[in-house]
Parts: C-alpha cells; sequence; structure tokens
C-alpha cells in the first residue's frame, strides 16, 4: 500500500477532538451547536463611505498615526465567546487576547489583575483618560444561549457596542440582534463567509479572516502538488462557505473536483458511507473543511477503510495542542492563518511575551484575532472622538487599517471583510516543547470575492462578485 501522506488545505480541528484520532473515541463528540437562523433580510443598501480596499498592505508610513482616545461618558464593550461548549478552546484564545489587546493599548492591566477568567465577568480600562469596560458573557456554542447573554448585554449591562464569536451559528444570532439594537458587532473568530456575505448588515465586522481566504492562501500551493480533488464539510453555513471557497480557488488555480462535495450532519459519528464516497472518487487528495469532535470517527474510518493509504489529506495546520497529530507531515508545506512566530512586529512580540508571562503559553491559533479586535474598537473610537453609536462609528470601520499581531489590518469598504496576511510554513517538527514547529515559507495576502446578497451588490464596487472569477 501507499505510505501515509498528509498535505494541508482547509480545515478548523478541535484540539480535544484530535488528540483522540491515534485511537477509538473514548468519549462521544461533542453536541454540535443548533442550526444558525435564517439570514436576516437585507437592508436598504448603503455605499459604502470609501473607495475600495487596496490588495496590499499599505507601507508603514501610509499609516497615519491615530490620535488619543477621548470619550464623553465611560464605553461598555460587550464579549461573547464559547467558554464552556465545544469550541472551549478557541473561546479560550479569544477572550485573554483581547484583553491583552486593551491592556496593550492602555498601557497598564485592567481592574481584574494580570490574568482574567471568565468568571470575572468584568475588566475596566483607562486609556488616554476614557473609561472603557469589558463585560464578558458565555454562550456555550448556543445560538439560543447567545440570544440570552446577548440581549442581557444590551438591555440590561447597557453595552455600546458587541464583539464575538466563536462559532458561525452563534455569530449569526450575534449580527441578527446587533442590526435590531443597532449595535456595533465585531466578529472573531469565526470563519464563515455568510458572516460579510448573505448575513451581511452594515454593523457587522470582522478582524477573523473568513474560508475563502483560507483557500486562496492553501489552494495557490496545493495546486502545485495534485490537481484531481474531492471534499467534505459539515452540512451547515461554515461547511458550505469553505467548500465554495474551496472549489472556486482550487479551480482557479487549476485543480479539478472530480465529483460533487460531500456533506455531512455536523453530529454524524458513522462516517464509513462518507469515506466510502471518497474511495470512490478517483481523487488524488480529499479535502477536509469541519470544526469540533466529528473529526475523531471520521479520522477512525478514514484509518479502517484505508482513505488515508490510498490518497493525501488535505486539512490546514491547526492550534498548538493538535499538531502532534500531523506527524507523517514533517517536512512538508502546508498553510495557517497565524502561528506565534511568523509575524515579526512589536506587536507580535508582546503578545507572545504577555501570554508565556500570564497564561504559561504562547500565543495560539486565534489570539491574533482577539487582539486584533480590541485594537480595531479602540482604533475606530479614536477616530470618532469615542462615540460608540452606530451611525458615528461605522464609517470610521469601514476603510480602517491598523497594526496588530499579523502586521496590517486593512478593512474592506464594501463588505466589511478583514484583509489580513496568511502563511505558507514547512512543518520542521511535531513535538517542540515551545510549539516551535514551523519555519516560514511565504507570506500571502488573499483578497477574496465581495459575497453580499444581490440586494447589496452595487456596494461592491470593482470587488470580483460572488467567486473570483467575478461569476456567481
Amino acid at each position: 500500500m501507499k505510505a501515509t501522506r498528509l498535505l494541508f488545505s482547509g480545515v478548523t480541528i478541535l484540539a480535544t477532538a484530535l488528540a483522540a484520532c491515534a485511537g477509538p473515541a473514548t468519549t462521544a463528540a461533542p453536541e454540535a451547536p443548533t442550526d444558525a437562523p435564517a439570514a436576516t433580510t437585507a437592508p436598504t443598501p448603503v455605499p459604502p463611505t470609501e473607495a475600495a480596499a487596496p490588495t496590499e498592505a499599505p507601507t508603514e508610513a501610509a499609516v497615519a498615526p491615530s490620535a488619543g482616545l477621548t470619550c464623553a461618558t465611560p464605553i461598555k464593550i460587550g464579549l461573547i465567546g464559547d467558554y464552556t461548549g465545544p469550541l472551549a478552546v478557541y473561546g479560550a484564545m479569544q477572550v485573554r487576547s483581547f484583553m491583552l489587546g486593551m491592556e496593550y493599548l492602555a498601557g497598564a492591566p485592567g481592574s481584574a489583575g494580570e490574568v482574567f477568567t471568565v468568571d470575572m465577568k468584568e475588566n475596566t480600562f483607562t486609556i488616554d483618560g476614557c473609561e472603557i469596560t469589558v463585560v464578558v458573557a458565555d454562550d456555550q456554542g448556543n445560538p439560543e444561549t447567545t440570544a440570552t447573554v446577548a440581549r442581557e448585554l444590551i438591555e440590561s449591562q447597557g453595552v455600546d457596542l458587541l464583539v464575538g464569536s466563536v462559532s458561525s451559528p452563534t455569530t449569526a444570532t450575534l449580527q441578527g440582534l446587533a442590526q435590531e439594537n443597532e449595535k456595533v458587532l465585531i466578529v472573531n473568530p469565526a470563519a464563515a463567509n455568510d458572516i460579510t456575505g448573505v448575513n451581511f448588515n452594515e454593523y457587522t465586522f470582522r478582524t477573523s479572516r473568513n474560508n475563502y481566504q483560507d483557500f486562496i492562501n492553501l489552494c495557490s500551493y496545493l495546486t502545485t502538488k495534485y490537481t484531481k480533488f474531492v471534499q467534505i464539510a459539515p452540512d451547515n453555513s461554515f461547511g458550505q462557505g469553505g467548500a465554495a471557497s474551496g472549489r472556486d480557488a482550487c479551480t482557479k488555480f487549476g485543480g479539478e473536483f472530480v465529483v460533487d462535495d460531500i456533506f455531512a450532519p455536523i453530529e454524524t459519528t458513522d462516517f464509513t458511507p462518507y469515506m466510502d464516497q471518497i474511495l470512490d472518487s478517483g481523487a488524488e487528495a480529499w479535502i477536509v473543511t469541519w470544526a469540533g469532535g466529528g473529526f475523531v470517527p471520521m479520522f477512525q474510518a478514514a484509518r479502517e477503510q484505508g482513505v488515508f493509504d490510498e490518497m493525501v489529506l488535505a486539512a490546514s495546520l491547526a492550534n498548538n495542542a493538535a499538531i502532534p497529530v500531523y506527524g507523517p507531515a514533517v517536512g512538508q508545506n502546508s498553510g495557517i492563518l497565524y502561528h506565534y512566530m511568523l509575524p515579526t512586529n512589536e506587536i507580535n512580540d508582546w503578545l507572545v511575551e504577555q501570554d508565556i508571562a500570564r497564561y504559561g503559553t504562547p500565543p495560539d491559533l486565534f489570539d491574533a484575532d482577539g487582539m486584533n479586535a480590541a485594537i480595531m474598537v479602540i482604533e475606530g473610537l479614536k477616530k470618532t472622538g469615542g462615540v460608540a453609536t452606530a451611525d458615528v462609528l461605522i464609517p470610521a470601520l469601514e476603510g480602517l487599517s491598523f497594526e496588530g499581531p499579523k502586521g496590517t489590518i486593512a478593512i474592506r469598504p464594501e463588505d466589511h471583510v478583514a484583509i489580513q496576511d496568511m502563511y505558507i510554513v514547512k512543518i520542521l517538527n511535531v513535538d517542540d516543547k515551545d510549539f516551535k514547529f514551523f519555519e516560514l515559507v511565504e507570506t500571502t495576502r488573499p483578497e477574496p470575492p465581495c459575497l453580499l446578497p444581490e440586494g447589496l451588490k452595487d456596494r461592491c464596487g470593482a470587488l470580483p462578485y460572488g467567486s473570483l472569477s467575478g461569476t456567481p
């Protein structure tokens, strides 16, 4: 039989799930969140306030330093994430890095002290004389809980804007509530295209990348090695968006999908029939887009049915604790959205130093997203003179460029996508105690197509609409 080979291309992997991949699962996969609600009705088209964002990062000289922050009254930010549910490992990255981002800007820890835990609930910072309180709520990865805690933050706590959440279904719920209550929402680390696509409303921004950015980064490399693909994804907005992005990007770079995309319910535990379809496809590589505990039974079925022996697995590199599962790929190249060793700038250096000192670990996959969200909030408020109302803050955020752990983040005014660096790396090892696994091969800066609903198409301007080719 062929030696097991791995090449990585379009997946987010839950560390706790992959830890069990070496053998049969000892516990059931975590219950998946309920499906996202239907997309909210598209608002009346509102033209973006600025011209198209550049496809390349502005030079350092082009990014003017921001003035100090002033505010007439204290500001409250509602931070929502999955801190005890199926994606809690990602929520931990989001909350600690958001608090560290606020501290970086304040120049001192908040009222909670140097180490923040979710049970503390609140953390107050003073930035240039402006008092800002971050109120934290756990949505447990459940959209119904998201709705409950978001309403509590808005109606009882009186927050001025929202940040979150971890999963794409919970974020869809949060988008509708932000629009209903006219609150700006900054999404991280959820990745679904729909967030700034069919579910777009003018209140929604993001610092997280979307599915397309993952695949533009990866397919440009993947297609230099293989040309025939098949892919499997969960049957939800994250999976469908990922599959559509993977098909479009890999096809544009010369790949071919030999069968229709395979979708399985997110709660699937028996992947036998899906592995049969993959084996029968005739593909050279199978692409996986997934999140959560489904990896345990999926990979078990793939091993038992010989999928790994017949074709290459294509899946992006994941969080630090999950990397040991990629042992067979040492020496190969892959893609990743962030790793603490890759960016070279003072902000990332500070984040690395503080994460290790405070939390005993270097930054992980989504730490940059959380810190970027904090920086984005404050940079926007500086532009508005501390005014957090949506009618003033939205035009300040559209077209905003700021510096964060990944370098320059540029917010596209057309659809509020965050243009940012992504990375191709060589896997050097999978067992370094300090998670020093990679060597940088290339930094890319993918710019995805505009995916707004038809009623808002005019906002897209000169951007490719619906796909990389511009043909929906």
